[in-house]
């Protein structure tokens, strides 16, 4: 069985898709849970909708209070009781294969910790689409590879920090691991990646496969969006690069902590949202994405 967790925000058209995409997979072994956190009210809409689902396989939760995305996330941690698990956005989509490939993969690598499938990624409207950090990621940061690949050690922490070519939503996960790391209160973005190194650093493997399975949704509306036009995602960026750096040359893996205090691909998307934060006339975003865009790597103390 694979726990799908599904913590929820907002929009209940796009997670009536999200929804409707766990329903119409191949492989019938999985369990849906929703964790409603929705910050704009509560609309009676979301636990009518899950009412009429009448679906065994499906479990709603109201949070009686709002919790914030990292607390939310979490809950789905300490929730999940199958041995893998997903945080699904709830704006994404799973094509009908994914289940059925996240188990493949699994059985056919007993030890992964991670799992990361085939994604195409779509617009609000559910367009396909090549954006300019998708097509990045893709050509500049990922590794290259038909079929599927497996990575660990610090070949996997360098090729991370150097761009995080992976999407969280789609990623299938250890949940001994997950309940064993858990996720970094103090983060609000970067979170994600701050799990994965630290899953990495336990001896961690990826298994990434290139058959498409799963649909990530990029708009405009997103918290990492918001974040990162105001600069609030790269102060934070900041002091974490630092933190894993440190922590790379502690464990003996210095081709990480330089990757680490370069964070190339994050400085090149603050350069990507100078446009937007000039045309909102932020005069205090302009100047932390151009101090994070063209600083100096942070060097660590010997």
């Amino acid at each position: 069985m694979l726990d799908i967790m599904l913590p929820h925000y907002g929009d209940l058209r796009l997670l009536k898709l999200a929804v409707d995409s766990v329903l119409a997979q191949t492989d019938e072994r999985w369990r849906l849970t929703v964790f409603d956190d929705n910050p704009a009210g509560r609309h009676e809409e979301v636990p009518a909708f899950f009412a009429a689902l009448d679906d065994p396989r499906v479990r709603y939760h109201r949070n009686p209070e709002n919790l914030g995305i990292t607390r939310n996330f979490q809950q789905c941690i300490d929730r999940a009781t199958e041995p893998f698990m997903v945080i699904m956005g709830c704006d994404d989509v799973m094509l009908p294969g994914y289940v059925a490939r996240v188990h493949q993969l699994v059985e056919a690598h007993p030890d992964a910790v991670l799992v990361q499938p085939g994604v195409e990624v779509i617009d609000a409207d559910g367009a396909v689409v090549k954006t300019l950090v998708d097509s990045t990621k893709r050509r500049v940061y990922a590794p290259k590879f038909a079929g599927t690949l497996v990575m660990t050690g610090e070949e996997l922490a360098v090729s991370l920090l150097r761009g995080n070519w992976l999407y969280f939503p789609s990623l299938a996960w250890r949940t001994s691991e997950m309940q064993a790391v858990g996720f970094d209160a103090t983060l609000s973005v970067i979170q994600d990646l701050a799990l994965i190194l630290n899953l990495v650093v336990r001896g961690g493997s990826l298994v990434a496969d290139d058959t498409l399975c799963f649909q990530y949704r990029r708009h405009g509306e997103s918290l990492s969006a918001s974040s990162a036009v105001t600069g609030n995602r790269f102060s934070e960026a900041r002091n974490f690069f630092l933190g894993a750096a440190a922590r790379m040359e502690a464990h003996g893996w210095p081709r990480a902590a330089k990757a680490a205090r370069w964070h190339l691909s994050s400085r090149i998307h603050a350069l990507t949202m100078l446009p937007a934060a000039a045309k909102q006339r932020s005069g205090s975003s302009v100047r932390v994405l151009t101090r994070y865009a063209f600083g100096p790597p942070r060097q660590t103390s010997r």
